[in-house]
């Protein structure tokens, strides 16, 4: 299975979906052959928007996407959102 995250204007996540490998070429490997006819699928079924693929295992892309997180365009990587701490009282 591909995962596929859509990407807003901004850089964040809006959601992630997954893809099945034998709607890809090459069995869904990350390429970015495959990651433009990931996009082509998914905007053929009236999901538009920029799609970048990110790996559950975090093979490549830093991190796993998720909703909340970001993509740095100049890393060509996933970024988890910051968890603003407490101040302390």
């Amino acid at each position: 299975m591909a995962h596929a995250a859509q990407i807003d204007y901004d850089g964040d996540v809006r959601q992630v979906l997954v893809i099945d490998n034998a709607d890809l070429p090459d069995d869904g490997e990350f390429t970015p052959e495959v990651e433009v006819a990931a996009n082509e699928y998914l905007h053929a079924l009236g999901l538009d928007g920029d799609w970048k693929l990110t790996s559950y295992n975090g093979n490549f892309r830093g991190v796993y996407a998720g909703r909340g997180y970001s993509y740095d365009p100049d890393l060509d990587e996933f970024v988890s959102p910051q968890i603003e701490e407490p101040l302390s009282e």
